[in-house]
């Protein structure tokens, strides 16, 4: 917990997401690449190239949304101002990453199922899952006062949380027209290795990526209230 201390977070982190940046831009340059060279799926034909940007998308999703909880946990529990701005930081990231999980899977969904959209236990609970991203930024943004925005939020965000293993097992618990686990699973995994490469190369772009944004959005979150303080203390002044 030594980077707790926004002094010395500010101080590491103006060094950390550059490189986080770099080689984000490095893994999701070489994944795409990848992604267009590799062949044509025997039954899903060039459709199966939106795997590397769906499944991704989708794995960020939910990664944020851990990420989300567990800063509201600390800011919550232990009144850690960093912690809750990094909880505020980290909101509108993991909405684009739930959106785009979204857009992409019905774009994938149509050739494979014949529709955009079916109200699916793995659909339903995604979009129950950026509704909770959507549903955070409001109810921060509707209350004035910051540290009720921010209790506000975390009991949001930690109550959310239960939808987390619903997204994951919802396709083991119900019937489901959305495949299971391909890539992580009893077994090894249930695609061939051309496949396979690209795909973790974005994943691991996708999370060095969300890893980069977050620091740089924490850090525009601590210079907010820097300067918002000082407005207070040369306003009473």
């Amino acid at each position: 917990f030594g980077l707790s201390n926004p002094h010395r977070f500010m101080a590491v982190s103006r060094f950390v997401w550059p490189v986080l940046a770099a080689v984000a831009a490095g893994l999701i340059a070489w994944g795409l690449y990848l992604t267009f060279t590799v062949p044509e799926d025997y039954q899903q034909g060039a459709t199966v190239r939106l795997m590397f940007i769906h499944v991704p998308a989708a794995y960020i999703a939910m990664a944020s949304y851990a990420a989300l909880g567990g800063a509201s946990f600390f800011a919550l529990v232990f009144r850690h101002a960093l912690a809750d701005a990094a909880a505020r930081a980290c909101a509108p990231l993991g909405a684009v990453f739930t959106a785009l999980a979204l857009i992409t899977g019905s774009l994938w969904g149509k050739p494979m199922w014949g529709t955009f959209w079916v109200w699916d236990a793995r659909l339903t609970s995604v979009l129950v899952l950026f509704l909770l991203f959507v549903g955070y930024i409001a109810l921060r943004a509707s209350i004035d006062d910051e540290a009720k925005a921010g209790r506000a939020g975390a009991i949001l965000a930690l109550v959310g949380s239960i939808n987390l293993p619903i997204i994951h097992f919802s396709v083991e618990w119900w019937n489901s027209l959305h495949q299971g686990a391909t890539l992580v699973r009893a077994g090894g995994p249930a695609m061939p290795m051309t496949y396979v490469v690209p795909l973790l190369l974005m994943i691991f772009g996708y999370t060095f990526a969300f890893a980069a944004l977050w620091l740089v959005r924490t850090r525009a979150e601590v210079w907010r209230r820097r300067a918002q303080a000082r407005a207070w203390r040369e306003a009473n002044a």
